[in-house]
């Protein structure tokens, strides 16, 4: 095991004391504390149960913290900082190699494709993958899911990522595109809005979706403590239910209802980027129409992590994902 895999290693030393903090009433509502890794148009359905009452209508308050990267959400879930964290599903099964006492347990399923695109620099017609040969690619982290996801979509269409191109994964991700606008890299991995941006400020022009190329993987969802949804069912019940109701409005909604609701989320984006971003990731199947996590994505995802080095053991579906929740709501 490499990369991510040790960060959590790391984690679960740093984190000694574990404590539980369960949900608090404030005017007969249940506040949830919820972590996301970061603030994304991605994660629209989540949006959309806060700003249009689904969570309110099931008696719960989400006091929402963006904690800015995998290993800082895991933390503050295990730490008893958050009680759900919006977080990809790989980062359970790095703390379970870690033979965690409270392992996090996946529940509701919020994004089941990945959400970067891959954006050339020079505009192309008919594009194909065997362009990338010989290029520069700017691509993400070593050992998160989008490089993983990014490596795995390259093999497919037979390109080795370390022989075939010149792969660039020392940049941090929040320099990612800066780099790619100054000058470095042929063609580079972005999430939304800063792919369509990008097309927008004629700095690069979008030509595939490495969503689509993978497939459906449990990419982002909500997890928490085994002991957290022990001793809080019902808590858990009414927010994937909000959830659900939350998916089904976004199933159901144009592109430009969807950016209005979620727009206040992203105030420093005009409205055009949003609904853009919306169309992009509603009309590729990005979002889960469902909160259940479908095992067969479970399969992908280790595939993928183990094609990439990163999986540190192989994980039984039933061992870390609950679909009780979903199935009941769903009903």
């Amino acid at each position: 095991m490499k990369g991510i895999g040790k960060i959590f290693l790391m984690i679960l030393t740093a984190v000694s004391i574990l404590f539980f903090v369960g949900c608090s009433s404030d005017d007969d509502m249940d506040t949830v504390r919820l972590a996301e890794v970061t603030r994304s148009i991605f994660y629209a359905p989540q949006y959309i149960a806060i700003s249009e009452g689904f969570f309110e209508e099931e008696g719960i308050k989400v006091d929402l913290t963006t904690t800015w990267g995998g290993d800082n959400t895991m933390t503050t879930l295990l730490a008893g900082g958050a009680d759900i964290a919006l977080v990809g599903a790989e980062t359970s099964i790095y703390v379970y190699a870690q033979e965690a006492n409270d392992p996090a347990i996946n529940f509701a399923a919020l994004t089941q494709q990945d959400g970067t695109f891959l954006v050339s620099r020079e505009k192309i017609s008919n594009f194909d993958w065997d362009m990338l040969k010989g290029s520069t690619f700017l691509g993400q982290r070593i050992g998160g899911m989008p490089q993983m996801v990014g490596e795995h979509v390259l093999r497919k269409h037979g390109i080795d990522p370390h022989k075939d191109l010149n792969l660039i994964q020392n940049i941090d991700f929040g320099n990612i595109p800066s780099a790619f606008a100054s000058g470095t890299g042929d063609y580079v991995q972005l999430f939304e809005p800063t792919a369509t941006q990008f097309e927008i400020d004629g700095i690069g022009h979008i030509v595939a979706s490495f969503g689509i190329e993978s497939g459906t993987v449990p990419y982002t969802g909500f997890m928490a403590k085994e002991s957290f949804i022990k001793n809080n069912r019902d808590v858990i019940e009414r927010f994937t239910r909000a959830l659900y109701k939350a998916q089904q409005w976004v199933e159901s909604s144009s592109n430009e209802e969807i950016a209005r609701s979620i727009q206040p989320f992203f105030s420093d984006t005009d409205i055009e980027v949003i609904e853009n971003v919306v169309h992009n990731y509603k009309s590729q199947g990005s979002y889960a129409t469902t909160p259940r996590i479908k095992e067969e994505a479970w399969e992908n995802l280790q595939q993928i992590m183990d094609q990439a080095g990163e999986l540190p053991m192989e994980v039984e579906y039933e061992k870390l994902v609950n679909t009780e929740f979903a199935d009941k709501v769903m009903e």
